[in-house]
């Protein structure tokens, strides 16, 4: 169970609604992994009570909750889609890949692109090293707002050590908020 987001989500739910979802939530049964199911599709239910139930399935592998992980990926909130990408990563859906570059590549939602960015580099799937260059390319063409996402990128085309990415690290080497982690992510090719 993922301790941060059972804290976080006890802070903004109802006392007696929080406990019976957490009691199904720590239940290794197919009739609890039913019952978090039916909170996803359920009408009226609170954003806590759905992250909650996607998270719990997204660790157990249950498909059901991608297209809520998903959009919890593009949440508003830091520590929502950061919590998404964990179960994202551990619920191994195939579509997950697609999911994440769709969101890191849309120009309008960059400032919710960090967490999309971050789990493309985990994924290591074949479309990670060619989205992370794409969204930083873009980035370093214009004035960069979005340092931590550039600098997610630069990281994440790191550790994936695709050469294809030289050239946009050389690039990001001149922005100096960038310098030491491209010259890092450089080394590491």
């Amino acid at each position: 169970m993922d301790r941060e987001m059972v804290d976080r989500l006890r802070a903004e739910a109802d006392p007696e609604e929080y406990g019976r979802l957490l009691a199904l939530a720590r239940r290794d049964t197919a009739a609890a992994r039913d019952a978090l199911a039916a909170e996803l599709t359920a009408p009226a239910r609170p954003l806590w009570a759905r992250e909650l139930a996607a998270c719990t399935l997204g660790r157990a592998g249950d498909p059901r909750a991608f297209e809520t992980l998903v959009f919890l990926l593009n949440h508003r909130e830091p520590a929502r889609c950061a919590a998404a990408a964990r179960a994202l990563l551990r619920l191994g859906d195939p579509r997950t890949a697609r999911a994440a570059a769709a969101l890191a590549t849309n120009e309008l939602r960059t400032s919710y692109a960090l967490h999309p960015v971050r789990l493309l580099a985990a994924l290591r799937a074949p479309q990670s090293a060619p989205t992370l260059i794409r969204v930083l390319d873009r980035l370093l063409a214009g004035p960069v707002h979005h340092w931590q996402v550039a600098r997610a990128c630069v990281d994440g085309l790191g550790a994936l050590g695709d050469a294809r990415a030289r050239l946009v690290l050389l690039a990001a080497r001149e922005r100096e908020e960038l310098r030491a982690a491209a010259d890092e992510a450089l080394r590491r090719l």
